[in-house]
């Protein structure tokens, strides 16, 4: 049997490095510098594994035990980005496969309409505001219980790859730092392989604090990584919960040649290319499942942080009403799937859900213990749905986002507009059938007073409650211990200093590193 030690020897001889150099070599057996360049090899790796670890176990290991969970994420990936969906130019051949064998949603939904927001609400089953993650920038607050540290605590490998941007740093994604106080190791993950935000082509990443630069498409690159980590997890005898989250479709949008669509104009072209190489690398991860004959029993949750883009080529969010910041349906409505085929019969369900009922979803799925989750919860288990179709969603799916609000009970939808200042009498309220009016196009708030003074109540009670959240109240200590730090520009931290001038040449950094040298504009009056 081939250990993972000889694999990684393998690999770094094939980098050009001596596997006795024991001080090139990290803790995980890489040889890692601060930087060094592997190459598009590693993926042919990932997706050519060696026969003997893919099949040292016996296929009938899969039928029985724990589920294996996959968390993936796309980024700015419209609800109508899809082939499922017919979308102009996108095929999507490999979603459009893992939603024909799955549970595929037409109402999912993204808890934010950007993305921190959203990241914060899969982790941990909360609405954003109440978890400190305002927006995106926002570092989520150390006393919340993730449902990383629950796999942890229950006997899985956790493992993170790909975007982050939960520990309060902006700008475009560059590699998370060891000494990051908001680092996914603090949430509960053992491996990871990440940014702080979004990545694009020969991304540089952070494995664990040490910084490693590729070659290839970022989602390919993430899906090679993950696939190594669920190898040896595999091949360890272990269950593993691993999250990848893409970078891909956020801009800046590099596609490779290949991927670019042929007739359409760069930004198109490169924007959908990205989907392109996304999706498939999609496939080449249910791909790597089945070679390792653990498909079966691998739960994989796929979706996106938010609602698509304007201005790309091609409308994004299937005719909805609004775009990404919006919380109109455009915002907040995304692409979701669910696919584990050892329990769920392939079907379509108008049931509404959100990232918010991941963490319930999955706490209840495994029999993990209620104090996983802090009491207070904004989602719901939705583990009924996955055997069969349920009748009406018992619990509204709340949105709160930079002084709009909105509240979604099953058809309908109340949306709250200015509400800062928290004066009632200020907020505008429009209310909607969405079976009948899926472009949120006809105002029944007047037209149906009893509808619209039940949600209306609703409403203002989850203001309340997430005002009070925001102060602690949730947590065991009453109060926020740690707030922070929020809103820095990555090119402003010391430790990322020595790398300003190597980075600012790369597409995705060149108009941000040397913004910290940059002469302040006087302010026109």
């Amino acid at each position: 049997m081939t250990d993972f030690s000889t694999m990684r020897c393998a690999e770094n001889k094939v980098r050009g490095y001596n596997c006795l150099d024991n001080a090139a070599l990290d803790t995980n057996g890489w040889f890692n510098p601060m930087l060094h360049r592997t190459t598009a090899l590693a993926f042919c790796l990932a997706t050519a594994v060696i026969p003997q670890l893919i099949h040292a176990r016996p296929l009938a290991a899969q039928q029985t035990g724990r589920p294996n969970v996959l968390l993936v994420m796309a980024d700015d990936q419209g609800w109508g980005q899809t082939g499922y969906y017919g979308h102009p130019i996108l095929k999507t051949p490999n979603l459009n496969a893992m939603a024909a064998n799955g549970l595929r949603f037409d109402r999912f939904y993204a808890a934010g309409p950007v993305c921190s927001p959203t990241r914060a609400s899969v982790l941990t089953g909360r609405t954003h505001d109440r978890t400190g993650v305002l927006a995106h920038g926002f570092a989520l607050h150390r006393q919340e219980r993730t449902i990383a540290r629950a796999m942890q605590k229950a006997g899985y490998a956790t493992a993170h790859f790909g975007k982050w941007h939960l520990n309060g740093v902006r700008g475009p994604g560059v590699p998370v730092l060891a000494s990051d106080p908001h680092h996914p190791g603090h949430f509960g993950f053992d491996h990871w392989l990440t940014v702080t935000n979004f990545f694009d082509m020969n991304p540089i990443m952070s494995r664990m604090g040490a910084f490693e630069e590729f070659q290839g498409d970022s989602s390919e690159v993430v899906v090679a990584e993950a696939l190594k980590f669920i190898e040896q997890t595999h091949h360890d005898g272990k269950p593993f919960f691993t999250v990848i989250w893409f970078g891909s479709p956020h801009s800046p949008w590099v596609a490779s040649r290949q991927d670019q669509i042929k007739g359409e104009a760069a930004k198109s072209a490169n924007h959908h290319g990205e989907l392109v190489a996304m999706d498939r690398s999609i496939g080449t991860l249910r791909d790597g499942l089945k070679r390792m004959r653990i498909d079966q029993n691998t739960l994989v949750w796929f979706c996106s942080d938010n609602g698509g883009l304007k201005g790309v080529g091609h409308d994004t969010v299937g005719g909805l009403r609004g775009h990404k910041g919006t919380l109109w349906e455009g915002g907040l409505r995304v692409p979701g799937i669910i696919e584990w085929p050892a329990k769920i019969e392939p079907r379509i369900t108008s049931h509404p859900a959100s990232t918010m009922d991941i963490m319930p979803t999955l706490v209840d799925i495994l029999g993990l213990p209620r104090n996983s989750m802090l009491e207070l919860v904004d989602g719901m288990s939705i583990k009924p749905l996955l055997a069969g179709e349920i009748g009406p969603r018992t619990k509204p799916i709340p949105f709160h986002y930079q002084g709009r609000a909105a509240l979604i009970d099953n058809a309908l939808k109340i949306v709250a507009e200015k509400i800062g200042g928290g004066k009632t009498g200020q907020r505008k309220y429009l209310l909607f059938d969405l079976k009948a009016d899926k472009t949120e196009s006809h105002d029944l708030f007047t037209e149906r007073p009893v509808d619209a003074q039940r949600l209306q109540t609703a409403l203002e009670a989850m203001l309340v409650s997430v005002a009070k959240s925001r102060t602690g109240a949730d947590y065991p200590a009453g109060v926020v211990t740690r707030e922070g730090p929020h809103g820095r520009f990555w090119y402003a931290i010391p430790e990322y200093q020595p790398f300003l001038k190597d980075w600012a040449a790369r597409p995705e950094y060149k108009n941000w590193a040397n913004r910290k040298s940059r002469p302040k504009k006087k302010r026109q009056r």
